[in-house]
């Protein structure tokens, strides 16, 4: 089948030759293309969206051939959420607990405790009624019913939320797995010390718990004193070490007590030399092995973990190691071994490989998933290929026969070896029958929802089954013959039909309507021609409307586009003709165009014209020289034209509609005659063609009056406002030239009073001086701005001297006196001076007229102090500096100024040859610092008024902008003064690439070192410049992986249940 475009060529051939006043029903379903033959199937890789009679890839192929049930429904098979036969349950990762449930999964194959715990008195689960749901409430009750669902439940995995919530830890937050290891059996042995019977009492230290004595040897006398202890697991430095043997032997390894740290014999009475080491004398029946994998690093201040390879033999003799007790049972067999892959300390996965104590086959435990080893043996198999990304890494060391090696085990668990038994009641644990009823229960609860997913899926499938049968009877329907009735449908609704993942809605052919509320032409290739009999079954099933059927078809939308495309195939020749005709000398009769319309005149019409073609069926797009300015048209040139230049679109805004560009506000002609120019009667009837509506204006028609009296008023008032000027400025000529000013630092002789007016005043003033015609004249003084609510002066004279005076304008009293006459003046200000003699001396008494409010001076004073302790989102600067203490580069500002900043600046006031920029002051080190803003006077300016802060003038003469330039290795951050100096390190951290360990702190002198301690606290203030200096890097990428993680103290087990909270 042709392409769409081609189609839509073929559509619309004829209106090279039909006149739109010759259109017959044959041209009005041409341009439907209602006699386009239709596609069969297998012609077609996808539907024809031209062609509306092409019903091929709409999405019926699901539907015509044998189906499968399953594409009916998209619920899983609820048997998949089914345990399988002789293999274990999974428990739930509810975010990052997969450190929880490895060690579940360890405790619960550790057969004597899930034997003892099921002994445990339950008299809430004993008596707890069977209709509702049951809910442990201590830990050891928990335990007991996780225990119990992981043995018998029917489930393929189970949720263990109930446990973690009694523990209160977070389940998004991953935690150290060794140190919850540790509190949680310290936990359950608490708990289990309160039962009753006292071989539950002991539970816990008969199975894990074994005893080792420090003993030290004076080197002097040779006394031996042992400090016995018991432990629950032996912690191992694993580095430096390749095996467990070695980390076992370096855990015993004999210690030198020497120098400082010499040992105070008791025999001696005198502090001696010694030796101690750690003597093992039993084992408990389970033996837990800490592999220290994640340890502290003194240089970054966080923990790592050690990537080093182990190995470990899966059957392990701890003889050689312990001390007396001979009888005792000394040989291991591995049980289990507890996996963390990743590379970093604060992130990664936790799983667990445990031993069947039953059959001694190895099983996986991955949250969810549970996997059974091949063969018997323990597989670690892809746990060892996660941290191949860390740099350097060792090569895996061959393994012998019975070892294995790993460099992510971070706990391996050994049994003591039992002789072989024929006895099963020692591997088999019963589940007590007050927790099994439990269980019973839960796997009742489970057995409904598997019921119910079974209804959910057959009654999907019967509904396919009855979409199946109507689609396959409808299909056939669909196609139109020739000669029969018709009516469109949407594509996208058939498409919707026919996928059964979606809800069928009701048709809505709203969308097609053109403005004359008929099928629009456009829309023909989004809809399809279909039967009348099949339009009736949809209508009917569906609903929806208006129906489109053969009488839909619009004669005055194809007679528009009819129109439109044969101008715009004539557009070119009358381009032409207009270009040689302009050129002619005009004889009779003429128009006013405007030059600009008469340059872009085709660019005009071809958009015009294109939007006349693609009008939308609401019509909101005007026509006849109204439409808005769109793109650029194909077929419109750019460049230049006999009329000159041609506009691209964007170089005059304002050329919307043709002739527009001649059209006063008014509506009449424009008094600019240089704007336009005259055209012949055929030049005009031509573009009158393109252009039915635009504006037309003849020879002889007068430009507009009122424009001609504006212009006029618009020349006096220039005449009026130069006049103004010029005697303002010979009467306050020192004022504007800054020349002879007073001030309040050195008060001048000859007079006891100055005036104050405000700097913005005196600002704008001065504009309107220098550019009378383009600035409005100024009049009135607002003096309002520097008092208060009650009239009083908000500044003194001491603040005035402080900073406070950049805000203000000094006049001497003949300048006031002018001004007063000059200005509406609402509040006079000045400040006096007056001397009072004594005996002594004599002393200088400043006041201010009005006399300051103390009130609203002592409010603004605590505000402003407030705002700079309680801010929120201001921005500061980070500023590296090296061990020289100069900036990383030159103190150059960085040109971030705008550039109507640095025009405004370079429009009020050359700047002097040879002077510095009192921006920048040397400091006793070299370096260029910027000097820090006073905070009073920018508040003062808030508290004043609109004064701007860019219209500050300093001592030179010179007004400066008060905006911080920032240097060449500084960077700009937004923070709030409640932020921790610990989080301003790790933004510090992001943008100039040093970790918080590396970072030396201080402002103005003073170094930051509390990271607990809030900005605010530290006196770090809005637009303040903290001084960076970054000790050397560190070589190691994954502690600064671990920095990037750790954003705030860690809290560990702190205010969980693990810590009895």
């Amino acid at each position: 089948m042709a392409p769409r475009l081609q189609l839509e060529k073929a559509a619309w051939r004829w209106v090279e030759t039909v006149k739109p006043e010759d259109i017959t029903r044959e041209h009005i379903e041409l341009a439907y293309r209602v006699n386009v033959p239709a596609c069969k199937r297998g012609a077609c890789r996808r539907n024809c969206k031209g062609n509306p009679n092409c019903l091929v890839g709409i999405g019926e192929q699901a539907w015509l051939g044998e189906i499968d049930e399953n594409a009916f429904h998209n619920i899983d098979d609820p048997n998949s959420e089914r345990r399988d036969k002789n293999t274990f349950v999974g428990l739930t990762n509810l975010g990052a607990t997969c450190y929880v449930n490895t060690f579940l999964q360890v405790w619960f194959h550790n057969l004597e405790l899930r034997r003892s715990l099921y002994l445990c008195h339950n008299s809430r689960a004993q008596e707890h009624n069977i209709d509702s749901d049951y809910e442990p409430q201590s830990i050891c009750e928990h335990l007991q019913y996780l225990f119990a669902l992981l043995q018998n439940s029917n489930r393929r995995y189970i949720d263990p939320t109930g446990l973690v919530k009694a523990l209160g830890l977070d389940t998004g937050q991953q935690q150290d797995a060794q140190e919850f290891s540790k509190l949680f059996l310290s936990l359950l042995e608490d708990t289990l010390s309160k039962q009753k019977s006292p071989s539950l009492q002991n539970v816990i230290q008969q199975q894990f718990c074994g005893q080792f004595s420090y003993v030290t040897v004076c080197n002097q006398c040779g006394r031996a004193s042992p400090l016995p202890s018991r432990f629950y697991e032996l912690e191992l430095n694993i580095q430096g070490h390749k095996n467990l043997t070695e980390c076992v032997t370096e855990f015993l390894k004999e210690e030198k007590l020497d120098g400082d740290n010499r040992y105070f014999c008791e025999s001696c009475q005198s502090k001696q030399s010694a030796t101690r080491r750690i003597r093992l004398h039993s084992l408990p029946p389970t033996l837990n092995l800490q592999l220290m994998r994640f340890v502290f690093d003194r240089q970054t201040g966080h923990k790592k973990k050690l990537n080093t390879f182990i190995s470990f033999p899966e059957q392990l003799d701890m003889g050689p190691f312990l001390e007396g007790k001979e009888d005792q049972k000394c040989v291991y067999e591995l049980s289990a071994v507890l996996i963390h892959r990743g590379v970093s300390a604060y992130s990664g996965h936790y799983i667990a490989h445990v031993k069947d104590a039953r059959t001694s086959d190895w099983y996986k435990f991955n949250d969810e998933e549970i996997e059974k080893m091949e063969g018997k043996k323990l597989q670690l198999g892809i746990e060892e290929d996660i941290a191949e990304t860390v740099k350097s890494q060792a090569r895996k060391p061959k393994c012998s026969k019975g070892y294995h090696c790993s460099r992510n085990a971070y706990m391996l668990v050994y049994k003591v070896q039992e002789e072989e038994s024929s006895d099963s009641s020692r591997t088999n644990v019963e589940v007590p029958a007050f927790l099994q009823r439990l269980v019973d229960r839960d796997n009742h609860k489970f057995e409904e929802w598997c019921s119910e997913m079974a209804d959910m899926r057959k009654q999907s499938v019967d509904k396919g089954k009855a979409k199946h049968e109507e689609v396959k009877e409808l299909y056939e329907l669909l196609p139109a013959r020739d000669g029969q009735l018709y009516e469109f449908i949407p594509l996208e609704w058939l498409k919707k039909w026919l996928d059964d993942s979606t809800a069928t809605k009701e048709i809505d052919n709203s969308l097609f309507l053109c403005s004359h509320g008929k099928l629009h032409p456009d829309k023909v290739g989004d809809a399809k021609r279909v039967s009348l009999p099949a339009a009736q079954l949809l209508y009917q099933r569906y609903g929806g409307g208006p129906r489109l059927d053969g009488s839909s078809l619009c004669k005055e939308c194809v007679g528009q586009r009819c129109r439109v495309l044969r101008l715009k195939n004539q557009l070119n020749e009358d381009y032409r003709e207009v270009s040689s005709q302009v050129k002619r000398t005009l004889s009779g009769e003429g128009y006013w165009v405007g030059k600009a319309s008469l340059r872009s005149w085709r660019q005009l019409a071809m958009e015009q014209l294109e939007e006349d073609e693609h009008e939308t069926k609401h019509s909101n797009g005007q026509t006849n020289g109204q439409g808005p300015h769109t793109t650029n048209s194909k077929g419109s040139c750019y460049g230049w034209s006999e009329f000159g230049p041609e506009l691209p679109e964007g170089n005059e805004e304002e050329m919307k509609t043709f002739n527009e560009d001649i059209l006063c506000s008014h509506g009449g002609l424009s008094i600019l005659d240089s704007e336009r120019r005259l055209v012949s009667s055929e030049v005009w009837t031509k573009l009158r063609a393109y252009f039915p509506k635009a504006p037309e204006f003849t020879q002889n028609q007068e430009p507009c009056q009122q424009c001609l009296t504006l212009e006029q008023e618009e020349k006096d008032n220039e005449a009026v406002s130069k006049m103004m000027a010029l005697d303002q400025k010979n009467q306050l000529l020192n004022l504007f030239q800054e020349k002879n000013r007073p001030t309040l630092t050195k008060w001048p002789q000859g007079t006891d009073v100055l005036y104050i007016v405000p700097l913005f005043f005196v600002d704008e003033w001065r504009k309107f001086i220098r550019r009378p015609t383009k600035s409005s004249p100024v009049s009135s003084v607002g003096n309002s701005l520097l008092l208060c609510p009650h009239g009083g002066f908000m500044f003194t004279y001491d603040s005035l001297v402080n900073g406070d005076a950049q805000h203000i304008a000094l006049l001497w009293p003949s300048e006031w006196e002018v001004i007063s006459r000059l200005f509406i003046v609402d509040h006079p200000i000045s400040i006096h001076c007056s001397c009072q003699a004594t005996p002594s001396n004599s002393t200088t008494q400043y006041s201010t007229l009005p006399e300051l409010c103390w009130e609203c001076r002592e409010g603004f004073i605590f505000q402003q102090q407030r705002d700079l302790r309680e801010y929120t989102q201001a921005t500061i600067y980070i500023r590296k500096v090296i061990e020289d203490k100069r900036l990383v580069k030159e103190a150059a500002p960085e040109p971030n100024a705008s550039s109507s900043e640095a025009e405004e600046e370079k429009e009020e006031q050359p700047k002097v040859d040879g002077e510095k920029d009192p921006d920048f002051s040397q400091s006793e080190d070299g370096a260029k610092r910027l000097k820090l803003s006073d905070g009073n006077a920018a508040a003062a300016a808030a508290a004043a008024g609109p004064v701007p802060v860019a219209s500050m003038v300093k001592p030179g003469g010179i007004r400066r902008s008060t905006r911080h330039r920032k240097l060449r290795g500084e960077k700009a951050l937004i923070v709030s003064a409640n932020q921790t100096l610990k989080e301003l390190k790790i933004q510090i951290m992001h943008a100039f690439s040093v970790a918080p360990f590396d970072q030396n702190l201080s402002i103005d002198g003073k170094c930051l070192t509390d990271d607990s301690a809030t900005l605010g606290s530290l006196g770090v203030i809005p637009e303040s410049i903290i001084c960076l200096k970054a000790d050397e890097p560190i070589a190691d990428y994954a502690a600064m992986d671990d920095v990037y993680q750790v954003r705030m103290p860690e809290e560990g087990f702190k205010g969980t249940g693990l810590l009895g909270h």
